[in-house]
């Protein structure tokens, strides 16, 4: 790729984080996803550039007491991610503490606990139902900090519902409890994620704590990221969902904030980070690669010409080689006929 090299020195938004003894340069971080941000993945955002931090796959402390296969899983990574923190989830404060410390013991640079998930299942485990119950998530911020000398951090949600805001008291009793910096996805978990993120939330946490305060959502372009932060003045941007779809989003973050301008990915590109994920899933022999294939051209095609023939074929695919050889069809039919359908 001919892209802008994001190494150059950048504007002071977002520019470097510290949290005490990590160092995000740049301050761009790849929120933890379900299903997304396994270790290729993180690997392949880590190589695109401009991302100073990514996160795991969130996951069950129970599952970690037990030694589960999946939760081990979760949590491979190699060097090339660091720095990288794992997300963990649960509601009892010592199976927590356990697994904050079986963090610490892989290696982890930093470990984070979510508030944050909506999905059923795991709030009735934890995840944004332990915003609805404060006296049990003081006992697990300290339970947790008093198990690790590695950063801690958690992300949150503004709350249950809009009758339940309570996201500046979860900040204020964070900090109280040694935790050393917090991500704030300002929607309930009643909205999921629709609606908008009200980023006067995060702005007023900002005021209200000396911790970092890393904002997220509704993040999709660089001038988004430069508006959350004129509004909320937090001290670093996390991307999720824009990330799935624009894997370069970090990179044109750094980019624009480096010259004011961005630049929008050609064919070629699009056709390198296709060939190149899937190419990293297959060498990796990623249980249910074809799965992950036909998941992410869901994403990965979207701003592509004649985009729907593509996910089509892809989705038909019976096996990895076949994916592999039809998006090389695709985009040699396409360098050969500029004049091809507009992207869809």
């Amino acid at each position: 790729m001919t892209w802008f090299c994001w190494e150059v020195i950048i504007s002071m938004v977002f520019a470097e984080l510290q949290i005490r003894d990590v160092v995000l340069r740049p301050a761009h971080i790849l929120a933890p996803m379900a299903g997304i941000t396994d270790t290729v993945f993180r690997r392949f955002i880590k190589r695109l550039g401009g991302c100073g931090l990514i996160m795991t796959e969130f996951v069950s402390s129970e599952g970690m007491i037990r030694q589960n296969f999946r939760a081990q899983r979760y949590l491979y990574y190699t060097d090339e991610e660091r720095p990288i923190s794992a997300q963990i989830f649960g509601a009892d404060p010592a199976h927590l503490a356990e697994a904050a410390r079986q963090i610490e013991d892989l290696g982890f640079d930093l470990v984070d606990l979510n508030l944050g998930c909506p999905a059923k299942k795991v709030v009735k485990c934890g995840g944004s139902g332990l915003l609805r119950d404060l006296p049990l998530l003081e006992k697990i911020l300290r339970a947790i900090r008093g198990a690790v000398k590695i950063p801690f951090t958690i992300k949150l949600r503004s709350g249950w519902s809009d009758e339940e805001i309570v996201a500046l008291q979860v900040a204020r009793l964070a900090e109280d409890c040694g935790v050393d910096a917090l991500a704030v996805h300002p929607r309930t978990r009643v909205q999921g994620f629709s609606g908008r993120a009200r980023w006067e939330i995060i702005q007023q946490i900002k005021q209200a704590v000396r911790i970092p305060v890393i904002g997220n959502g509704d993040v999709f372009k660089p001038p988004d990221a430069r508006a959350l932060h004129e509004q909320t003045g937090c001290d670093a941007v996390m991307i999720g969902r824009a990330a799935a779809s624009n894997p370069w989003i970090f990179r044109q973050l750094a980019e624009f904030f480096a010259t004011g301008t961005y630049r929008e990915p050609a064919d070629a590109d699009r056709y390198e980070l296709i060939r190149t994920y899937y190419s990293m899933l297959v060498a990796e022999e990623i249980p249910g690669a074809l799965g992950k294939m036909k998941q992410f051209a869901s994403w990965f095609t979207h701003g592509v010409r004649n985009g729907t023939e593509l996910r089509r074929q892809v989705q038909s695919a019976r096996e990895t080689g076949e994916v592999l050889a039809r998006v090389d069809a695709f985009f040699a039919s396409l360098a050969a006929h500029p004049e091809a359908a507009i992207a869809s």
